[in-house]
């Protein structure tokens, strides 16, 4: 139905733009970036206005530079989309950067070991990385990660 069809163009419109994709709404996909990729399944998942996203590494194939810049534009998207996401990821940096709360996981069993409650408002900047407070608890974060990860290696053996 055409009311329909507007409201779905309208939408598309919206998260093309959203996610700086609206000069390439008409290339194909496999004519596009890693980066615009990403992009573009962000702003399809978003479409679908759900009430939460699940991001498994969602990151973890694109180069730094990219990586970095779809974390910034992870962080404008969820100030203007007011939405939750679970984001799973093996960086401590990224999930530092991005969280408000982060769940450290154990080994075999898994299990929730320490909740880690991010002290660092939104918006976030860059500038986030260099800072005192932000280099101690990735470091307390890395020695949490690390003592698991040689718990399992020790249960490996």
């Amino acid at each position: 139905n055409r009311a329909h069809a507007g409201e779905r163009d309208a939408i598309v419109e919206r998260y093309m733009r959203l996610m700086g994709l609206a000069d390439f709404a008409h290339a194909w996909p496999k004519t596009l970036s890693g980066g615009m990729r990403q992009r573009l399944a962000l702003a399809r998942a978003y479409a679908v206005k759900p009430q939460f996203l699940l991001m498994d590494e969602p990151f973890g194939a694109l180069d730094a530079q990219t990586r970095s810049a779809m974390q910034d534009l992870l962080l404008e998207v969820l100030q203007a989309e007011g939405k939750t996401v679970m984001l799973i990821t093996h960086s401590v940096e990224e999930a530092l950067y991005l969280s408000s709360r982060i769940v450290v996981m154990t080994a075999r069993p898994t299990r929730v070991r320490e909740v880690i409650e991010v002290p660092f408002g939104y918006p976030r900047e860059e500038s986030l990385h260099e800072s005192a407070a932000f280099g101690e608890l990735r470091s307390y974060i890395r020695n949490l990660v690390m003592q698991e990860y040689a718990a399992q290696a020790r249960q490996a053996n």
